[in-house]
């Protein structure tokens, strides 16, 4: 297997460099027999007559352009043949194109303005330029103006803003857009790509937000696609996907500077105000039209927003805590605080055998003490972003490219449990050839997690390795409770008294001795106690290599009767595994947590995909109707291969009213954490879903299920407290047998979606109003999530050894083992990825409405609606929509309302809805928030200062269950772009 993936490795990188050096080939050889020419002019404002800098000047139907400097002049060399045609364009001026027919020619153009409504161009919804008034699916643009327009902190904040997109903050760095249900702060669902690069860090599995992205300085357009768009881009992008596209040196030169300052945290957010930081510096030169570079540099630093709610996601009515009890509701000893970690279920400890009340034999469920997050994460973040590029014009068509990315980052990043990121580096190569019709790309993308750890096993092992094991820990806490007891304690000042004797030695935040146990457990990559070494770890050592090549063809030009576009992409994971979150499957289970001589914990772990599309665009009834359709087919050799198709059809109908209707098909392979983690993570092993990772270890059909358990111990308990000792825990276990659910998970297979959708985009009313709706019905089958199951084993007495020979579920020694006491020593708890059972059906609709009503003033608003529809019966695991029905964002703005002066104001409202997680389960109330800005143009210094803030009044917000607590920012921000050197 190892050697025919390298074959295919070796085969599919010699065609893709053998493709490139043919078309360099062949366009250097056409550029040979063109003339050397030289055209140069001068564009101005129609209206002002001033001179127009930045104006991009492109020849057309190649990749050879400029810019206009600052005194509006241009000068444009190569070899080309005459007759050609240039084209010039600037955002809110016509676009105008030149005929030139002979050579000397020095150009005089004036622009005329126009309104940019409706005149948007965007390539990511059918992979080539097309009108966004007849794209065939739902999709919005952001353009260089709008993006600094927008009152939001950041450009990448302003997708917030966007129809149909909700952005999920996890930290002041890292925020990760959702659109159209089932929203998570890891989204696997959601490609986002710059320029072409997927920014995904391969073994978390999304893109770190914009943290290894563009700069503020380096930004060019935003395209989001707000639903299902697999079809065209692969796996990944089955609930929507992002374009961010930067500035071509050719076409945007000079040195730029940014430098914000802002503050935060200005009353109710737990902690204190605090300064917020941002500089970017951009240089870019082209040289004759032939070569050019740029050079973008940026930092932030600030301090995060904390997640602090304490919310009891374990109340004292469920029987995962004491319903017996009702006396124990105020003061719950089961308590599972959203924000605190240690005291979730693997830490439940039962406590049984207790005198309460005349009654022997009680039996309590108490949960450890555990650590608020705050006292665990770091508050200061930042972000260093680096990146370069070098472009040559190998001809007027062809464009040859290197880039090279580098990003550092801090921040809070939730999976299944948070996890404090912290100096990791994400770095990108890139190289690509690039025509007027065509592309060759590879780039290869290198992950490392830096100093980071897991926020679960660190509050765990401070608790472990200063107060206790659970038994331990629990032995003290019932001499305790039931000498307090006995001494007439009432029931819940006796949980009181007996949690501080068991808490005795355990590390208090902000003490020296908590520092350094905090040092030491984040500096070890094993998270299970080690009783020999008295320690555990917290470390996350994450390490991986992404290898990517990809090369598109459009055959507009050579084919008559339609319009047909090709594509192939290859993908390869590299994981170097770390004995702990990844390991070399090949090793014998016992050793794969252990270091080989060599330092390392095996061979690197591969995980490839290829794929291909084709898609075909024909018009007709005189180009009002434009029917797309397109097929891609991906492989992973893990699974079967998977067919995802596309019809849509766009009709036109009085030249303003556009209609459009689509359908498509989707797969998503799981992300490398769903399918080939190995993770022990506070006596839960997390275990990624290919099927031979269940070999030797039979969770998938020798378990019992984590919801039939807690059910199973709450019946034991009742039956036992109300025998008043004559019933055992292992009788009342046998007679309650019945209520344990044998798991019986299948092999996890890819997701799938069947995506509908229909639309309708016009522009009205003397070009001042743009109307876009849509409405989508969304078919999940294969949903992957989590499920918690415990495989039972024998226990010594039996003959079978502790932890040692699993008990066939079903058995009375499988029965006995299900007990809570006997959770350490004859239970191995997994925690699954795998398929839900039902099919998810959700379904909305969202209204985009714009309109220019007087001058440059503008008012929008977009409205989303989004809904699932319920099943009869109850899945395996949660899936969590986890999505407001309703969300709206409304602005007023006006790029100009004097000379130089400008501002925008924007209103944004979601309503409370339920948040499903593993990690968290609770109200996400409703969110009210306005953000504004005030922007002022200063031409003779080519700067601009802006003047904002966003969640300006300051009511306080979290976004999902423990989620932080964000409040008010403000900012002002000075740009110098363009200088001359």
């Amino acid at each position: 297997m190892k050697f025919s993936r390298n074959v295919f490795n070796v085969v599919l990188k010699t065609a893709l460099i053998n493709f490139a050096l043919f078309f360099a080939l062949a366009q250097y050889a056409v550029a040979q027999e063109n003339q050397l020419v030289e055209i140069s002019g001068k564009v101005t404002d129609n209206t002002t007559k001033e001179a127009l800098p930045g104006v991009s000047v492109s020849i057309k139907g190649t990749v050879s352009g400029t810019t206009t400097n600052s005194q509006g002049r241009f000068s444009l060399r190569g070899r080309l043949r005459f007759p050609f045609t240039l084209v010039f364009s600037s955002v809110g001026f016509k676009t105008q194109e030149f005929a030139v027919s002979s050579p000397g020619t020095s150009l005089d153009i004036s622009l005329t303005t126009q309104s940019i409504l409706g005149n948007e161009v965007v390539v990511s919804a059918s992979r080539v330029e097309e009108s966004i008034l007849k794209s065939p699916v739902a999709i919005e643009k952001l353009d260089v103006r709008a993006l600094k327009e927008s009152p939001a902190p950041s450009f990448y904040d302003a997708l917030e803003n966007v129809k149909g997109v909700q952005l999920t903050t996890s930290s002041l760095t890292f925020k990760v857009p959702n659109t159209r249900g089932f929203n998570i702060p890891n989204n696997f669902r959601f490609k986002q790509l710059v320029d072409g690069i997927d920014m995904e860090a391969a073994t978390l599995g999304v893109p770190l937000g914009n943290a290894i992205g563009p700069t503020e300085l380096d930004i060019a357009s935003l395209e989001v696609i707000p639903g299902a768009a697999s079809a065209l881009y692969g796996m990944n992008a089955i609930n929507g996907m992002a374009s961010l596209q930067t500035k071509n040196p050719f076409y945007y030169q000079g040195l730029s500077v940014y430098v914000k300052n802002g503050i935060n945290h200005v009353g109710g957010t737990g902690r204190d105000l605090s300064n917020l930081t941002e500089t970017a510096v951009r240089y870019a030169k082209a040289f004759n039209n032939k070569f050019a570079f740029k050079v973008n540099v940026s930092y932030l630093r600030g301090t995060d927003w904390v997640s602090d709610t304490r919310r009891d996601q374990n109340p004292n009515n469920l029987v995962t805590a004491n319903p017996n009890y009702p006396e124990l509701a105020a003061n719950n000893p089961a308590y599972d605080g959203w924000n605190k970690y240690g005291d979730e279920s693997n830490n439940a400890v039962t406590v049984s055998g207790i005198n309460y009340n005349g009654n022997a034999g009680q039996s309590f469920i108490v949960r450890r003490t555990g650590y608020n997050e705050r006292d665990i994460v770091s508050p200061i973040v930042d972000n260093l972003k680096l990146d370069g590029s070098l472009h040559y014009k190998v001809a007027n068509n062809a464009e040859l490219s290197y880039g090279y990315r580098y990003g550092k980052m801090d921040g809070v990043f939730q999976r299944g449990n948070k996890i404090q990121l912290d100096n990791v580096v994400v770095q990108n190569h890139k190289l690509e050839l690039k025509g007027a019709d065509y592309f060759v790309r590879t780039y290869m993308s290198v992950e490392n997690s830096g100093d980071s750890y897991n926020v679960k096993p660190m509050a765990d092992n401070l608790d472990i390795v200063s107060g206790g094991t659970n038994a331990a820990w629990g032995a003290k806490f019932k001499t305790a409770l039931q000498t307090a007891l006995d001494a007439n304690t009432p029931l819940a000042d006796a949980m009181v008294v007996a949690r501080t004797a068991a808490d005795a030695g355990r590390v208090i935040p902000g003490t020296p001795e908590f520092d350094a146990l905090k040092s030491r457990i984040r500096s070890v990559n094993n998270w299970d106690y080690n009783a020999t070494t008295k320690i555990g770890g917290a470390a996350l050592i994450q390490k991986s290599r992404t290898y990517h090549a990809d090369a598109q063809y459009d055959f507009t030009d050579k084919i008559k009767w339609f319009n047909l576009l090709v594509g192939a992409d290859f993908r390869e994971y590299s994981i170097i595994p770390d004995g702990n979150n990844f390991v070399d499957f090949s090793r014998p289970i016992a050793e794969r947590n252990q270091p080989l001589p060599d330092g390392s914990y095996g061979s690197n772990v591969h995980y490839t995909k290829v794929g291909a599309f084709a898609q075909i665009t024909k018009t007709f009834f005189e180009e009002k109707l434009k029917i797309f359709g397109s097929l891609r087919l991906d492989y992973n050799k893990e699974f079967d291969p998977k067919l995802n198709p596309r019809i849509a059809a766009v009709y036109t109908l009085a030249e303003k009213h556009n209609f459009r209707v689509s359908y498509q098909n989707g797969f998503r392979f799981p992300a490398l954490f769903e399918a080939l983690s190995f993770v022990n993570n506070g006596n839960v092993r997390r275990i990624g879903g290919l099927p031979y990772i269940n070999e030797g270890l039979n969770y998938l059909d020798n378990s019992y299920t984590l919801a039939s358990i807690n059910n199973f111990n709450a019946a034991v308990n009742t039956e036992v407290a109300n025998s008043n000792g004559t019933v055992t825990r292992n009788q009342a276990a046998l007679n309650n047998r019945n209520l344990l659910q044998v798991t019986n998970l299948g092999t996890t297979q890819p997701e799938q979606i069947n995506s509908f959708e229909a639309g309708y985009k016009a522009l009205l009313f003397d070009n001042k109003v743009v109307i876009d709706i849509d409405g989508y019905l969304n078919k999940y089958t294969g949903f992957l999530g989590q499920v918690e199951v415990a495989v039972p084993y024998q226990n010594a007495a039996d003959g079978g050894g502790t932890l040692a020979t699993q008990a066939q579920v079903g058995s009375d020694q499988a029965v006995i083992a299900a007990l809570a006491e006997n959770r350490t020593a004859q239970q191995t708890r997994y925690r699954v990825y795998t398929n839900a059972k039902n099919t998810y059906t959700n379904y909305g609709s969202s209204l985009g409405l714009t309109y220019n009503f007087y001058k440059r003033y503008t008012v929008s608003g977009n409205l989303a609606y989004n809904n699932i529809k319920g099943n009869e019966s109850a899945d395996i695991f949660v899936t969590g929509f986890n999505t407001p029905k309703w969300v709206t964002n409304v602005s007023l703005a006006n790029r100009e309302v004097v000379k130089n002066l400008g501002f925008n104001v924007v209103y944004r409202y979601q309503n409370s809805f339920l948040w499903e997680s593993p990690l968290a389960n609770g109200t996400v109330p409703a969110i009210n928030t306005f953000d504004a800005q005030v922007s002022y143009k200063v031409p003779t210094a080519k700067a601009t200062i802006k003047l904002g803030g966003s969640n300006i009044f300051n009511r306080k917000y979290y976004q999902y269950a423990a989620g932080p607590t964000i409040g008010g920012l403000y900012y002002i921000a000075v740009t110098f772009d363009g200088l001359d050197l």
